[in-house]
């Protein structure tokens, strides 16, 4: 048993699949395992550090490996490289992307999206959108801070006193309760918004005021998988309104919401983004996925009459150290379930993580989000 941990080849991606601590983890399960070159470099990952966990170091070593770890979805060119019937385990991004999936059946792989992961309780230890989103939450803050000009803690000094800043979060999940608890920890004064009723409590909770309208529609709001529903025009005429008048008095505004499947919600239109005082900042963390504000443009930073619109891409990749260190983490307590109790490699096909991640298998596209007829 081969395991092959990939170096990424998308542009702007530092992180890693593995870590030496990860390697000899897959050791101890009986594996080999094999790291391309340089695989690690930008997440502070050296060839040596991965030899000395026992690891071979090489080029190539995709080429024969029963299973490939990645973090982004594999090219045609790499596919071309895997033998037929190897596990292909990343953050696979399927929506939209059909012809992807089809150059994966083609390659005759076994394709799994580790951001499909059911969230369950013996799955959380493997869900790659909360470790990954909890450090965009962060870095969010982060970046609001470094191009925000003036303190964010009120700070009483002999010259005067510096008020603190105004941020306001929307979009509660795992980005935006990280984004809330730094704020707070940085002394700003916080607001947060979101759909999903019982956010509400998680808000106060971390010391921030909620902002909804609080309706019957608003009430019933979230799916059974703890998703975020899209809202009727209606309602989002309404919180659009409240949303309008509270953005006008922010420093720093970080957006978060994202639906699966969908384009990402407008939240913040270029009348709100208008209404700011100069100097103020927008953090887009959906820009990626069309974006929450208008006028946010993928991997800039718009300047819209001196309110800064950020538009980082990959913002976990921003932290590309602990990302991997958190990613290594989830796809290994992952494979981890396809060895039997005598370090065996027998994966059931039937268990509901392989069901619910398994996109293209002997040949075809097989999970019924993408399955065609």
């Amino acid at each position: 048993m081969k395991i092959a941990i990939s170096a990424e080849t998308e542009q702007g991606e530092p992180r890693v699949a593995a870590t030496p601590d990860t390697v000899k983890r897959y050791a101890g399960l009986g594996a080999k395992v094999a790291v391309e070159k340089g695989a690690g470099v930008k997440s502070g990952v050296l060839d040596a550090d991965y030899s000395a966990a026992g690891a071979e170091v090489g080029s190539g070593v995709v080429n024969d490996a029963d299973i490939v770890l990645k973090v982004r979805r594999p090219t045609k060119s790499e596919l071309g490289r895997y033998k037929p019937g190897a596990l292909v385990i990343s953050i696979m991004d399927p929506y939209g992307n059909d012809a992807a999936l089809a150059d994966m059946a083609a390659a005759k792989v076994n394709a799994f999206a580790m951001e499909f992961m059911p969230r369950i309780t013996r799955a959380q230890v493997m869900d790659v959108l909360s470790s990954q989103a909890n450090l965009a939450g962060y870095r969010a803050v982060v970046d609001g801070a470094a191009e925000y000009g003036r303190a964010l803690p009120m700070m009483m000094t002999a010259a005067g006193t510096v008020p603190a800043a105004r941020i306001f979060i929307m979009g509660v999940g795992v980005a935006g309760l990280q984004a809330i608890a730094t704020a707070r920890r940085m002394g700003a004064v916080v607001t947060a918004t979101d759909v999903r009723p019982a956010t509400k409590e998680q808000v106060e909770s971390l010391g921030a005021k909620f902002l909804a309208v609080e309706d019957e529609e608003f009430k019933n709001a979230q799916t059974a998988g703890g998703y975020a529903k899209e809202m009727s025009k209606e309602y989002q005429a309404k919180q659009a309104a409240l949303t309008a008048e509270h953005i006008k008095k922010q420093d720093i505004v970080i957006t978060t919401a994202l639906i699966p499947g969908r384009p990402a919600p407008k939240l913040v239109t270029k009348e709100m983004v208008a209404s700011m005082k100069p100097g103020s900042v927008i953090i887009d963390l959906a820009v990626e996925r069309g974006g929450n504000v208008e006028g946010a443009e993928p991997g800039k930073i718009a300047d819209v009459n001196g309110v800064k619109i950020v538009g980082h891409l990959n913002v976990p990749g921003r932290l590309a150290a602990t990302a991997s260190a958190l990613y290594a983490k989830n796809l290994f307590a992952f494979v981890e379930t396809m060895f039997d109790k005598e370090k065996k490699f027998a994966p059931n096909y039937e268990d509901e993580l392989i069901k619910a991640t398994l996109l293209t298998k002997d040949g075809a596209v097989v999970h019924p989000n993408f399955k065609k007829g």
